[in-house]
C-alpha cells in the first residue's frame, strides 16, 4: 500500500514538473513599452551571403536566428521592436535568440531576399523568419503575422518568442 501511495506521488510529481515547463513568463504592469519607439532600421542593403553568414554565427552561438524585414516609417515594425525591448523580453531573446534588422525602406531594398527562404516578397511588414539550428525555416506559413503588431498586447508578442523557442 505505501509504495503504490508512493508511486502515485512520483507520478503525480513528474506531472507538475512536466506541466511547469510548458508554462509562459508572464509579464506584469511594470513591463511596458518605452517612448520614443526605436527606430531599428539602418537602411543597409543586405546580400543572401550577409543573411546565410548572420544566421550561420546565430548558430555557432547555439541560438535561433530571426531575421525581421521592415521600415522606421511602419508603426507596427517599431511597436513590434519596441516590445522586444521591454527588458523582461529582452533579456529572453537575448538568452535564445539573435536578431537581424533588415530594412526595406519603402519596398525598395532587400524584398529579394525574401525569396532566398521560399517566402513572396510581398508589401506587409514586419516580416518574420525564424530559423531553428539546423538553419530550416520554422514558420514560413506565418511570416506576415505581426503586420497588425498595434493591435496585439505585448504578452501576445513575447508569447511568440516563448513558442517558437526550440531551447
Amino acid at each position: 500500500m505505501i509504495k503504490k501511495i508512493f508511486k502515485l506521488l512520483i507520478i503525480s510529481n513528474l506531472f507538475v514538473l512536466a506541466g511547469s515547463a510548458e508554462q509562459k513568463i508572464m509579464l506584469d504592469d511594470l513591463d511596458i513599452i518605452s517612448s520614443p519607439l526605436p527606430l531599428p532600421y539602418d537602411g543597409l542593403e543586405y546580400s543572401s551571403n550577409d543573411l546565410n553568414e548572420f544566421i550561420f554565427n546565430a548558430i555557432t552561438k547555439d541560438k535561433q536566428p530571426i531575421i525581421i524585414f521592415g521600415a522606421n516609417w511602419c508603426p507596427d515594425c517599431r511597436i513590434f521592436s519596441a516590445t522586444m525591448n521591454i527588458p523582461k523580453i529582452k533579456s529572453y531573446i537575448d538568452e535564445n535568440f539573435e536578431v537581424l534588422y533588415v530594412d526595406v525602406k519603402r519596398y525598395e531594398i532587400n524584398m529579394s531576399l525574401m525569396e532566398e527562404y521560399g517566402i513572396e516578397p510581398a508589401e506587409g511588414i514586419p516580416r518574420l523568419l525564424v530559423f531553428d539550428l539546423d538553419k530550416k525555416l520554422i514558420n514560413s506559413a506565418n511570416t506576415t503575422e505581426w503586420r497588425t503588431a498595434r493591435d496585439r498586447t505585448s504578452q501576445e508578442i513575447f508569447n511568440f518568442f516563448q513558442d517558437i523557442n526550440i531551447n
